[in-house]
């Protein structure tokens, strides 16, 4: 599909009024410093209850409707492109997928859409026994604006299927429980649970945990209630605000474990399967600059963990009765960064990075080891969710960015692989795209990867339009999984790129370290090396990179595109955190007693304070010619709530020497996800790919 202008897609931008926030100057004097904020009028949180259309103030409402009428005048010239982009995408929809493997008694687990079916269908199977309905999506999702379901789990003894179900968009769930056997439904808990990691059976299949969230919506209490029904306890409550929870049963069934995690510190607290009423047990104390994770393996308890600055983790065993160290397992080696271990009676499984790709390892109980590698220039790599501690096989998804996802069991005894199943496309040949690995030199002498995905009849010393996603924060790779989108997009002339800045950990955890804190600046510096690193190497042309990325993501491209407003054809920020600066400093937002490791604290901080202020995207936006940009929001959103977007885009706005237009995109359902079905999605990824589109062809347009 060209991307050359036609009679029914103008290069230029309709000529639109944007709406005119009135800026009102708001004082804050802060640690002997002074800011003004013009937009503060525009947050909004209400006295109780979730926040809704109806309960704005008049005026926020009339300015975000209006903000959302200039929305669509200036995105209805692309309705053509947003239905090219949705017919292929779902022409290309998945069709079918392997079941996971067996959990016990020979079930098998799965999740399909129905030909036709925006929502999943969730069901079980025997070998030798025909399909069991046990949830249908789009049966639950009937009569609510909202709908989006997680954590789906089948208990220990098969007997109940539980999962959340967040009706509001305001991520505070109900868990529902399925007694499989009699077919009674049950709302075991109303609403404020986490399902994020937030819920489990006992061992025994007898009681729920579950993890409520508070006023401001923190995971701070562990609750037990019984499935069949009955009253709450409470088993644990956590006073620090900067912890967040998380439970889980280990490997072999034999403990829950709670999880208190934050992002240099941790603690582990655990219940025994003979004793699941009793109150947990402290494995070690939390202790600043050490994290650690408890699982079990062949009735010991093994830990992963920094202790002892193992910065890339170590793997011990402990004492199961008093928690004290019996061996260590697998040393600390710089480089070798230890992603995640996943126990089963055979042998131990642990995925670690290497050279910034992960491999697989198999270690048995006498020590020996067998990696296992693969060869693609950029993939991803995860163990199935919910296998059974006593399987002969473990099965392993692996995907590219130009191969969904297949299933390969690992024979637990040997290593051998086997290819088991894969994701079928409509409409798709993984052959005939491209994957490359690249590397571009930071401004410090670093060196930054970038994967690349074209379409493989694309002459790679030939320009194109590109489309450069980041997200470089927490720790957390941006690893370069199978985007059915992504393909369409490239299948329209796109390139399409990742950019594995620091912040993340794809490098190991100093890669995660060089991109927190004060260091933060040196994920922007990446970005725009990497778009400068494909510019040199005629992967693009100038006028034809769009800068994508998502929450935190959209910190990293907003402030490149502040740094470097010229380079960029377009920016596209979904939920993006771009208030730094004025979220880190509120207290009682759910996610800044946490994140105040990543970020700083410029509350207590005046270094901390004194780089957030020079890198915030929304306080640094100045007098340039800025491109076109496209923020998401949700209004129901407590993560990045929707002031933050609104106001950056009211600011570019007030800054901006060009007539470029900034565009904010309010879901006044959702919060920081939208739905959860396909429609939404593929809808979402049709706009943002028309917009893509059209600021590329402005900018040719604006060239000649």
């Amino acid at each position: 599909m060209s991307l050359e202008t036609s009679p029914k897609c103008s290069a230029y931008w309709p000529d639109v009024d944007p709406p005119v926030a009135p800026r009102e100057d708001h004082r804050s004097e802060q640690l002997g410093r002074v800011r003004v904020d013009p937009y503060a009028w525009m947050k909004f949180i209400p006295v109780s209850g979730a926040r809704t259309w109806d309960s704005l103030p008049s005026r926020l409402r009339e300015h975000l409707a209006a903000e959302m009428d200039y929305a669509r005048h200036v995105l209805e010239p692309l309705d053509a492109d947003v239905d090219f982009f949705y017919e292929r995408l779902t022409k290309r929809a998945l069709r079918s997928s392997e079941p996971l493997p067996s959990l016990s008694d020979g079930w098998y687990y799965d999740a399909q859409w129905p030909a036709g079916q925006v929502h999943r269908v969730f069901s079980r199977l025997a070998p030798d026994g025909p399909v069991q309905p046990l949830v249908n999506e789009a049966e639950r999702a009937e009569g609510h604006a909202y709908y989006r379901a997680t954590g789906h789990q089948p208990s220990p003894d098969d007997r109940y299927f539980a999962w959340a179900e967040d009706i509001r968009g305001d991520d505070r769930h109900r868990l529902c429980v399925l007694d499989i056997d009699t077919g009674v439904l049950r709302t075991v808990v109303d609403t404020d649970a986490f399902g994020y990691g937030g819920f489990t059976f006992s061992p025994s299949g007898r009681y729920l945990f579950w993890i409520w969230r508070d006023e401001h919506s923190r995971p701070t209490r562990l609750y037990r209630t019984p499935v069949e029904g009955g009253e709450a306890v409470l088993v644990y409550e956590e006073q620090d605000p900067a912890l967040f929870m998380q439970i889980a049963r280990t490997a072999a069934n034999g403990f829950v474990a709670l999880s208190l995690i934050g992002p240099d510190v941790s603690e582990v607290h655990l219940i025994a399967a003979d004793a699941e009423t009793t109150f947990p047990r402290l494995v070690w104390p939390r202790r600043r600059g050490v994290r650690y994770e408890v699982d079990e393996w062949n009735d010991t308890l093994i830990v992963l963990t920094n202790a002892a600055g193992a910065d890339d983790r170590k793997l011990v065993e402990i004492e199961p009765r008093n928690f004290t160290e019996r061996r260590e397992w697998v040393p600390h080696r710089a480089g070798r960064f230890i992603v995640s271990v996943r126990p089963f009676a055979q042998a131990l499984l642990r995925v670690e990075r290497v050279d910034g790709m992960p491999q697989v390892v198999l270690m048995y109980p006498d020590g020996r080891e067998n990696a296992i590698a693969f060869d693609d220039p950029a993939y991803a790599i995860e163990l199935a969710p919910g296998q059974h501690y006593d399987a002969e096989r473990v099965r392993v998804v692996h995907q590219t960015p130009s191969t969904p996802a297949r299933w390969i069991d690992v024979r637990l005894a040997d290593g051998t692989c086997e290819v088991v199943g894969h994701t079928t496309l409509s409409d798709f040949d993984s052959a005939a795209y491209r994957v490359e690995r690249l590397q571009a030199r930071a401004p410090d002498g670093a060196t930054v990867p970038i994967t690349v995905l074209s379409r493989r009849d694309l002459p790679q010393d030939t320009a194109a339009p590109l489309l450069l996603a980041g997200y470089g924060a927490y720790g957390v790779p941006f690893e370069p999984v199978f985007s059915l989108p992504a393909t369409v997009l490239v299948d329209a002339g796109f390139r399409y790129a990742i950019a594995h800045v620091r912040g993340g950990s794809e490098k190991g955890w100093h890669w995660y370290q060089d991109g927190c804190r004060e260091k933060k600046r040196n994920s922007m510096a990446d970005f725009i090396a990497c778009a400068r690193h494909l510019l040199d190497n005629g992967y693009a042309s100038p006028g034809q990179i769009v800068a994508h990325g998502v929450s935190a993501g959209g910190l990293l491209v907003c402030g490149a595109m502040n740094q470097a407003p010229d380079l960029w054809a377009g920016v596209i920020a979904q939920v993006p955190f771009v208030d730094m600066l004025n979220t880190m400093s509120d207290a009682d937002h759910p996610l800044v007693p946490l994140l105040r490791p990543d970020w700083g604290d410029p509350l207590s901080d005046p270094d901390a304070y004194d780089h957030m202020a020079r890198i915030s995207p929304y306080e640094n936006v100045r007098a340039a010619a800025y491109p076109p940009v496209l923020c998401t929001a949700g209004l129901k959103d407590d993560r990045v709530p929707y002031w933050e977007p609104a106001k950056l885009i009211a600011n570019i706005r007030h800054h901006s020497t060009a007539k470029n237009p900034a565009v904010l995109v309010l879901d006044t359902e959702s919060g920081h996800q939208q739905s959860d079905d396909r429609d939404s999605e593929f809808l979402q990824a049709a706009l943002l790919w028309a917009f893509a589109r059209h600021c590329v062809r402005s900018a040719a347009g604006q060239q000649e």
